[in-house]
């Protein structure tokens, strides 16, 4: 399947997205190749604040979206990426490949979950983000490729690996990071789990996190989340975890539901106390 890859570092496509009177603010501003391999062009859908430039140094945060390392959309995180870039922050949501589409494995989601740090890293410059101030974020399967850029393996051939893929904060929404035998999706990577499963690699340089999870999520337990928390704070690693009463798993989607402003809202009081935004006046 994996063909020679050419990285678009080395392209910098951009596509200016127009604006309908209907979508307003929850297109993105542009979109960008941040990858190529053969005929596959992996995109990043990128949200600005008002007035941004490229001479700006501006925090930024990457979001990949959920759906069982087999389907799903960047557009999934669209609302939140409009919200935070109203709020000051350079907000993306990053295609990757899934089995659906590519017929890939797990790691490949990795692969390119790493990439898309790396390469929004290498580009800070002319995107006018500060290099040392980007985050990562996603939900369900896409919180798991969040939380596993921030630790070594599975990187893609051919990248430039002295250019760090660990972001420095993670937003994680019902993330499923244990793939141990009793976890997510284990049976997929059961010959790997120990290098593809965050819980299993939580370390002194793990970056601080924020988690939202619901209590009827029935794909991760009340009790996982819980351990997570516990083992990022033995190694003595913030981790904030909120669990929301009787909702499920994908609870926090819907920008029209209360859920929604509630994790948006605790989402923005984390990256204020981290520095990242500004408080609300």
């Amino acid at each position: 399947m994996m063909k020679q890859l050419i990285l678009a570092a080395f392209v910098f496509l951009s596509v200016p997205l127009a604006y309908s009177q209907e979508a307003d603010k929850q297109q993105p501003d542009s979109q960008m190749v941040y990858k190529t391999l053969g005929d596959i062009e992996l995109k990043l859908d990128l949200f600005n604040p008002e007035g941004h430039k490229p001479s700006d140094k501006r925090p930024a945060i990457i979001f990949f979206f959920g759906g069982g390392w087999t389907s799903g959309a960047p557009s999934q995180f669209h609302p939140q990426a409009a919200h935070l870039a109203s709020r000051g922050i350079v907000a993306i949501c990053a295609d990757y490949r899934v089995k659906s589409r590519h017929d890939t494995t797990p790691v490949e989601c990795v692969k390119d979950g790493k990439s898309a740090v790396r390469w929004v890293r290498q580009h800070a410059e002319e995107l006018g983000i500060d290099p040392k101030k980007i985050l990562a974020g996603g939900g369900s399967a896409g919180g798991h490729v969040a939380a596993a850029t921030a630790f070594t393996g599975f990187e893609e051939q051919g990248e430039d690996l002295k250019v760090s893929s660990q972001p420095a904060a993670l937003v994680l929404f019902n993330p499923v990071y244990d793939n141990g035998p009793k976890g997510y999706g284990h049976k997929r990577v059961k010959d790997y789990w120990q290098k593809i499963s965050p819980m299993h690699n939580i370390g002194k340089t793990t970056p601080p996190t924020i988690v939202f999870f619901g209590s009827k999520d029935k794909f991760v337990s009340v009790s996982t989340a819980e351990k997570y928390k516990q083992l990022m704070e033995k190694s003595g690693r913030r981790c904030d975890l909120h669990i929301y009463k009787d909702q499920p798993h994908g609870f926090f989607n819907n920008k029209k539901k209360q859920y929604f402003k509630k994790t948006v809202d605790e989402m923005d009081k984390f990256l204020v106390s981290l520095g990242y935004l500004k408080e609300k006046k």
